[in-house]
């Protein structure tokens, strides 16, 4: 008989695409295993997973941190229907295993299966865990996390170091030389899976300061659907070659490409980014809970391996500077990158895999 996993989580590429890993991960190590996720219609689960093969089951689910006023009351309201729907859900599905990756459906999901006495793995990527994490920790059977920093905020028996999970196509066998556009310098930018105004904004200003640079420059900018249309006159308007996009489906595709990413700081992409060798200049999103992406940013700016430019003291001149930096320092670039690459986590999915495998096999399930 098969196995049955739910994993459950998502929102943001952030938190899907570790789950989607993970899934890769156990199907990888038994074909049996039946795996379906568990998110909400306004995430990006709802976009991505159709195309990665994987089944969907959404319920109603919204986050607390951060809201106020009428929003945190509606997301109050969703809750016990989100628990009914995640209860009712479990029931007729009976998973062997639970696993919450973060995300708003993550919660409603694992409390569930608490009730229901299924076993649960909870994974927390930041170095400060969320509220919910620390709360679903205490319930959870067991806790992987990314960051050595966050194991204090669990109960110690339960919490086990992995890294981050990622997808097996980010993993490069070393650091990489520019693989892109010959004798051209290759700026990947993003800022999540919805894009970041403020980076396309700088990135606008930066432009007519590296003109004299534009024959030596290419950038892939993952813009978002708001920004796409104005990022892509940026460009044309400086003369600058650049492939602009609301959204790449082939992300490691590009970070094979990229000689400097300049992105935000969430732990996916510091994980995607270290496994791939790569240097990057790191704007910390300002509202994330904690100031979680700072926290992260500062881990790798300490090891020599990134940049950080906090977001109220981004400008396209500081953002020029760095680039203009990375293209005419090439020794001080391959130094970062050999350090990107050493702090890289290349089998924290493999961690998390077999973390599961034994709880199936401890539950007798």
């Amino acid at each position: 008989m098969a196995h049955r996993i739910v994993i459950a989580g998502g929102g943001t590429g952030g938190h899907l695409y570790p789950g989607i890993a993970l899934a890769k991960s156990l199907m990888k190590h038994n074909k049996d295993i039946e795996i379906t996720f568990v998110g909400t219609e306004q995430g990006i689960e709802s976009e991505i997973l159709p195309r990665e093969g994987f089944k969907l089951k959404t319920i109603l689910s919204g986050g607390l941190v951060g809201k106020r006023g009428l929003n945190r009351w509606i997301s109050w309201c969703k809750l016990p229907v989100g628990i009914s729907q995640s209860l009712c859900f479990l029931i007729r599905h009976k998973p062997d295993l639970v696993v919450g990756v973060g995300g708003y459906a993550s919660g409603p999901l694992v409390l569930s299966a608490w009730a229901l006495r299924i076993p649960i793995l909870i994974h927390e990527q930041n170095a400060i865990p969320g509220v919910t994490n620390r709360w679903l920790g205490k319930v959870a059977d067991k806790i992987a996390v990314s960051f050595k920093q966050s194991k204090r905020f669990f109960p110690h028996k339960k919490v086990e170091e992995t890294g981050n999970m990622i997808r097996e196509e980010f993993c490069a066998p070393g650091p990489e030389k520019n693989t892109g556009a010959p004798e051209r310098f290759n700026v990947l930018i993003f800022g999540g899976s919805q894009g970041a105004h403020s980076i396309n904004m700088a990135v606008k200003d930066a432009l007519a300061l590296l003109a004299p640079l534009k024959d030596s420059l290419f950038f892939i900018h993952q813009a978002g659907k708001q920004d796409v249309g104005k990022v892509k006159q940026y460009y044309a308007a400086q003369g600058f070659s650049a492939d602009v996009r609301p959204f790449f489906h082939d992300m490691a595709d590009q970070y094979r490409k990229a000689s400097l990413i300049i992105c935000r700081a969430g732990a996916t992409t510091l994980a995607e980014v270290t496994a791939s060798g790569k240097v990057s200049i790191l704007v910390p999103f300002p509202h994330a809970a904690h100031q979680h992406q700072e926290k992260n940013a500062r881990i790798l700016e300490a090891e020599n391996a990134a940049e950080m430019i906090l977001d109220h003291q981004l400008t396209g001149e500081n953002l020029a500077q760095a680039i203009r930096q990375g293209l005419e320092n090439p020794e001080r670039l391959k130094k970062m990158e050999q350090n990107s690459f050493r702090l890289g986590n290349r089998n924290a999915t493999e961690k998390v895999s077999r973390l599961c495998l034994q709880l199936l096999e401890e539950s007798g399930r």
